[in-house]
């Protein structure tokens, strides 16, 4: 059901559609009753809405003619925050309908908003991908999102200060491809000049960012997106873990995503071996999920993980001869 906050601005686009409209018609087209329309109205009056009550038996309420909405005025946030939540509606799965609609108010947004601020949030529109259906992210800062998108965009080199994750600052400089939404988390992907190495920085670790001169080119190949993903998939953590899998694709990607762990087949295997490789902090999430595998595998290293597979399954013996 819809706010009411959302039924008094549904009541103005009505209003200015023109003419009179009586209170049983704008009752049934907001689905209340006569009394709560009429407080919807003082509501419109008191923010300075010009609503007029015309009496009589065809009466009922109307704008003051020559009215119109005044610019629709946005700051840099408030820009941001409509439109990327318009784009993160589009990538749920919406139904043509809603996605129509999602593109129309884009649309007449991106009108509305002075050129400049514009300008600024087609770049960024333009630089952004996704890994997957967006869920709840953490907010990055506006201005540093909108710097990297303009850099993406133009091709331009971009100084960032970045902390990561063991609390460690340092400048650095970065070709930035594209900015990625991925598994919650904000993050800009691109070349890092300075080591000569593709490199992918969460954005709330940056804390400022500002285009340099210069230009440089996007290699041709995977897209911003697929080298987030393969670049988790590959990233130094504490363990190395070496896995063949029994299994198709679809049944091991199930339980452990592109994000998590890189595939190949085995050259010579006879029956549908994948050669399964990940890195992990830790270890002890892996034992729970290689059961709800299902399918026959071995570990090649390490030697750990072997171990706490072991006390997992005598956990669950446990459990079941109790039960």
């Amino acid at each position: 059901m819809p706010r009411p906050t959302g039924r008094v601005l549904t009541l103005l686009e009505l209003l200015q559609s023109g003419g009179t409209r009586t209170v049983a018609e704008l009752a049934d087209r907001l689905g209340v009753e006569g009394r709560t329309v009429r407080r919807y109205v003082q509501q419109l009056i008191d923010l300075d809405v010009p609503v007029e009550s015309v009496r009589g038996r065809y009466g009922g309420y109307r704008l003051a003619p020559g009215y119109r909405l005044p610019p629709l005025m946005l700051s840099d946030d408030e820009a941001l925050a409509v439109l990327l939540g318009l784009v993160a509606g589009r990538r749920a799965g919406l139904t043509t309908t809603q996605r129509t609609a999602n593109e129309t108010a884009s649309a007449k947004i991106r009108r509305v908003l002075p050129q400049h601020i514009a300008r600024r949030l087609d770049a960024l529109l333009d630089a952004l991908d996704f890994t997957d259906q967006p869920g709840e992210f953490d907010a990055p800062d506006a201005g540093v999102l909108l710097t990297l998108a303009d850099a993406v965009r133009h091709r331009r080199p971009v100084s960032i200060r970045y902390t990561d994750r063991d609390g460690r600052r340092s400048e650095r400089t970065l070709h930035a491809y594209g900015i990625v939404a991925h598994a919650g988390r904000w993050y800009v992907t691109g070349k890092d000049p300075q080591v000569g190495e593709d490199r992918t920085f969460r954005l709330d670790r940056i804390a400022d960012a500002r285009t340099l001169p210069g230009s440089f080119e996007v290699p041709v190949g995977s897209g911003p997106a697929e080298r987030v993903v393969s670049g988790f998939a590959t990233a130094d953590y504490r363990h190395e873990v070496i896995l063949r899998i029994h299994g198709t694709v679809e049944q091991i990607r199930a339980h452990l995503p592109a994000g998590v762990a890189k595939l190949e087949e085995e050259e010579h295997a006879a029956e549908s071996w994948l050669r399964v490789e990940l890195r992990a902090e830790r270890l002890d999430w892996l034992p729970p999920v290689l059961a709800a595998l299902d399918r026959p595998f071995v570990i090649e290293r390490p030697a750990e993980l072997r171990d706490l597979l072991l006390a997992f399954a005598d956990r669950l013996k446990s459990r079941a001869r109790q039960a």
